[in-house]
């Protein structure tokens, strides 16, 4: 940023500084020039022609450096044919006068006829033709003036532009560091304390900071309260699978230490236990993965009727029917969705009468999905204990975790859903209401 201030501020001070310099530069030429045209003219005004053809003047200069000698203020009169008329101040030496043209408009042009080896004296010359009362001759007027003057002034200007833009130009960069640095220092106290947060001094990033960089921070604040969240999920996680194994791997142990007879029996039945148990946590990680890389769109019509497929086959008399809206989307990942409505799905078929209804219905921002069966239903106290992994209320010897509607409640929470159990009032039996946000 400092970088790029320094080239942009010394573009701009360079091309101000040109154009300032031509413009000074030039008023004070012509303002000599006017001068020097001041005085052609002037000369021209009091000439005349004299009583031998010579050209006089009828009242001598006003400037006195017109006859001092070398003064650096000269004028010269000369006409073809006739003597040349020339200042004192020229002493011996003598204006080159060209006939390549003919000026009746003042002529302005610089000249270094009267330089030596030793000394050079620049000219600014103003000439012009003009013709007298009294004489056919067509005369050239010239006055001449050293340019040492305004050269000076010049110069004096530019070593005064000089170092004016230079120090302006320092003082614009060092606004600039200043600037920069004093802007960009809230961004060195938010990397000090992310420093002291990765080192365990602080848990989050303090509040006292500018608005701009206020944002930031509490994003910053944000993204380490949400990868907290994540880290104690997975702790809380681990903590659940390695729980639910450790009953199962016990049972294996006591049957095999005790030679018991039905030892494989028992080693299949609690292998299909922590199967269960592995993918369910399975399930979770690849839910909580799928929504943080992705914006999954699924619709919930093709993946009923996929469940409704799979449930037919498994199932034969069960009859599950499917109402609603077809074109309803939500934001979960299909395969999740699948889970979820596999589950539901298969726990009417499983536990109800042979009847299966499901409803898709959208609700502004969510779409409930509606999963009735005809069975005996389950009494409103005992619903919320159905969430419980492990927990089952049916004694008939059906297999089965009753890790599904924990399993459906965990997936659905990680999108932002959630699901509930109620009565269902057209069949009678048990209604489970899955809301998931829409897409």
């Amino acid at each position: 940023m400092i970088g790029i201030a320094a080239l942009w501020i010394g573009a701009l001070l360079l091309i101000g500084g040109f154009a300032l310099d031509r413009l000074l530069s030039q008023s004070i030429v012509d303002n000599f020039d006017n001068r020097v045209i001041f005085e052609l003219n002037s000369m021209i005004a009091a000439s005349e022609i004299g009583p031998d053809g010579e050209v006089r003047f009828n009242r001598p200069p006003a400037d006195q450096r017109f006859i001092e000698p070398y003064s650096g203020l000269y004028f010269q009169i000369s006409g073809v044919g006739a003597d040349t008329f020339a200042s004192r101040s020229l002493w011996d030496r003598r204006l080159r006068v060209t006939d390549s043209h003919t000026d009746t408009e003042p002529h302005l042009y610089d000249s270094n006829e009267f330089s030596s080896p030793d000394h050079i004296e620049p000219l600014r010359i103003a000439e012009r033709d003009a013709i007298l009362p009294g004489s056919d001759v067509r005369w050239r007027f010239q006055v001449a003036h050293s340019r040492e003057t305004i050269d000076e002034q010049i110069q004096r200007l530019r070593s005064t532009l000089t170092w004016s833009f230079s120090a302006l130009g320092a003082g614009l960069l060092i606004l600039a560091a200043l600037q920069t640095v004093y802007g960009l220092w809230p961004l060195r106290r938010v990397r000090r304390e992310v420093a002291m947060i990765r080192s365990g001094e602080k848990m989050r990033i303090g509040p006292d900071f500018p608005t701009e960089i206020r944002p930031l921070t509490e994003e910053i604040n944000q993204l380490l309260a949400h990868s907290e969240s994540q880290a104690e999920e997975a702790r809380r996680h681990a903590g659940n699978l390695a729980h639910a194994l450790k009953t199962p791997l016990t049972v294996i142990t006591n049957a095999a230490t005790a030679r018991s007879p039905d030892l494989s029996d028992t080693v299949c039945r609690e292998a299909l236990v922590m199967r269960r148990q592995v993918d369910h946590h399975l399930a979770r990680a690849r839910a909580i993965g799928r929504r943080a890389t992705t914006q999954a769109r699924a619709r919930v019509w093709d993946s009923l009727e996929a469940v409704q497929r799979a449930v037919d086959r498994l199932y034969e008399n069960v009859t599950v029917d499917i109402a609603g809206d077809h074109a309803a989307q939500v934001r979960v990942e299909r395969q999740d969705l699948d889970e979820m409505l596999g589950n539901l799905v298969e726990n009417a078929a499983k536990y109800g009468g042979g009847r299966v209804f499901v409803t898709v219905e959208p609700k502004g921002g969510t779409v409930d999905v509606l999963v009735e069966d005809d069975g005996p239903g389950i009494p409103e106290a005992d619903r919320g204990s159905l969430f419980s992994r492990g927990a089952r209320l049916d004694t008939t010897g059906k297999p089965g975790t009753g890790l599904g509607l924990a399993i459906v409640r965990d997936v659905a929470e990680i999108y932002g859903g959630r699901v509930a159990l109620e009565e269902s009032e057209d069949l009678g039996g048990l209604l489970a209401r899955l809301t998931l946000p829409a897409g």
